[in-house]
């Protein structure tokens, strides 16, 4: 299974300390060159990410593609996306709305933190999901709609 990462998951997921569940969820994650440079922006994270065999960082061959999606998102979105497009992912890894529509429009099946999380506790790599969730909105500021909340942790059984 190709798996190919924006930033975001990959932030949010160390910042709750969860970034194993990748492993777990997909064997091997696939990371853009630009989303390393961001990655490399906050301390410690691009460390602990090349410290990790099952993460590999690629490079897009396609500039063009990726000059044109750039217009519209930033460097680390429109590179995942390219990148998503080139190896035939089967899943990208993204948050940003507007992102994830450019990426349908490509045919790429996305899904985004919630949705990793969501499968984690489905094959009990979590046991509980609130308290997850309750730390991403409260102490890190992940945005999240009240309802969308209730809706999760319902479909969890939560």
């Amino acid at each position: 299974m190709i798996i190919v990462s924006d930033t975001s998951v990959i932030t949010y997921l160390i910042q709750i300390e969860q970034l194993s569940l990748l492993k777990n969820l997909f064997d091997k994650v696939i990371l853009s060159k630009k989303v390393e440079e961001e990655l490399s922006k906050v301390e410690g994270q691009l460390t602990l990410i090349k410290s990790i065999e099952w993460i590999k960082i690629e490079q897009i061959s396609n500039q063009e593609l990726y000059n044109e999606i750039e217009q519209k998102l930033d460097a680390g979105e429109a590179e995942s996306i390219v990148l998503a497009i080139e190896l035939n992912a089967d899943i990208l890894l993204i948050d940003e709305k507007k992102g994830r529509k450019i990426a349908e429009k490509f045919g790429l099946r996305i899904t985004g933190l919630l949705g990793v999380l969501i499968e984690a506790k489905k094959q009990n790599l979590i046991p509980i999901l609130k308290p997850l969730l309750d730390k991403l909105i409260y102490e890190i500021g992940f945005r999240i709609s009240p309802k969308l909340y209730q809706d999760i942790l319902k479909r969890v059984g939560e």
